[in-house]
């Protein structure tokens, strides 16, 4: 062990380390499951930038070389059981055995790249600043250049095309694809989604926008006259109004309480392979217990009552789109700090079905906080 640390500071100091990899953890049970080590220059200052790989998340943490050795070799005695050196001349790997016998092996580098060491790599931008929606719709100037005050929006639009091209690559879509954004409002994401879909990835695609306020609905038709997305319309009316059988992916946005629930419940219902919520507002739950005393003493706050109905709330959505045969799940959209409006739920057509039965869990999480009913159980004919 001794020995592979000395051929890592060996290769440092000459500059021809590119990354170590830690893995196979001594603990199988252990949250951590790998480490990433690269060389990176802050402020001029050469660094060892650590990439702790948890379960659940990624965390980021930066030492000088003498911290990184020493935390490099608490990680080897304590908690990997392997590593892999990769530098510009071998790989050379750091291999346990069962029994605990510990050896090194060399192989001819399999990156003859030299190292990067940037702090910040530059990030995929899935929305070109120059395409024309972009400017039409206030997000860039006429050089092409985020506005300021829009660069939070063009950072979400950004993540919201990085999390869609994930999906779309784990769906099964028809070679033409109709997608429904119900409450589309001014069209940020929509258009967006559009030019990503049709001008990037080169899918046939017809997205049509519904929307309740006719003032957007005629400046995005408008828009996307002069942008010349010919596959992309808007419609003037409330979601429980749209009426074509062919979805196949639903997307809501930020659609404002029980209109989440439409929209879910117009996905099910129309057999769509993808439907992509963004939920708002959740005053359903919250206005039936308001009053209610609830065991929790957590709930007695609240800050904490509003955000957990809305967990309970998006809970019961995800379980409803199980029963109906969608692999779901919910995570951050984008971060707090751009928007409190940050939690997307998804759910993707699954042939199989949950074993156990579905509204037995819903029932149970009623009970447990007191509420009477979830208005997307009544649109499903379960309330």
């Amino acid at each position: 062990m001794n020995e592979f640390v000395d051929q890592l500071k060996a290769h440092v100091d000459g500059g021809s380390f590119i990354k170590l990899t830690l893995s196979k953890p001594i603990n199988k049970q252990a949250e951590l499951v790998n480490v990433y080590i690269r060389p990176i220059v802050l402020r001029n200052v050469p660094n060892l930038s650590f990439t702790y790989r948890y379960k659940t998340n990624d965390q980021v943490k930066n030492y000088t070389f003498e911290e990184g050795f020493d935390h490099l070799n608490a990680l080897l005695k304590d908690t990997f059981k392997n590593a892999t050196l990769f530098t510009t001349d071998a790989d050379i790997s750091l291999l346990t055995s069962k029994k605990g016998k510990i050896s090194i092996k060399s192989s001819p580098p399999s990156i003859t790249n030299d190292p990067d060491t940037s702090h910040d790599r530059p990030k995929i931008k899935r929305a070109n600043t120059i395409s024309p929606y972009l400017q039409l719709l206030g997000i860039t100037d006429e050089t092409g250049k985020v506005i300021p005050k829009m660069a939070d929006k063009y950072r979400q639009i950004n993540k919201y095309l990085e999390i869609i091209e994930g999906l779309i690559a784990s769906a099964n879509l028809p070679k033409k694809v109709h997608i429904v954004d119900m409450g589309s409002g001014k069209g940020y994401l929509t258009f967006a989604l559009y030019d990503f879909l049709c001008g990037q990835l080169k899918l046939d695609a017809q997205i049509t926008g519904i929307e309740l306020r006719k003032d957007l609905v005629d400046y995005c038709n408008t828009t996307a006259k002069k942008c010349g997305f010919q596959n992309l319309s808007f419609r003037c009316m409330p979601i429980q109004e749209f009426s074509e059988n062919k979805i196949d992916i639903l997307i809501a946005l930020h659609a404002c309480d029980t209109a989440t629930d439409d929209a879910i419940a117009r996905g099910i219902s129309s057999n769509a392979q993808m439907i992509i919520c963004a939920p708002c507002c959740h005053k359903q739950i919250r206005q039936q217990v308001k009053g209610k005393e609830q065991q929790s003493p957590l709930l007695k706050y609240g800050i904490f009552k509003e955000r957990q109905f809305e967990m309970v709330t998006d809970t019961i959505r995800a379980l409803i789109m199980e029963e109906h045969q969608y692999q779901s799940k919910i995570f951050e959209f984008v971060s707090n700090e751009h928007t409190r409006k940050n939690v997307m739920l998804v759910g993707v057509k699954n042939k199989k079905k949950e074993n156990s039965s579905v509204y037995e869990k819903i029932d149970q999480i009623k009970k447990h906080f007191l509420v009477e009913e979830h208005y997307l159980e009544t649109l499903m004919g379960k309330g």
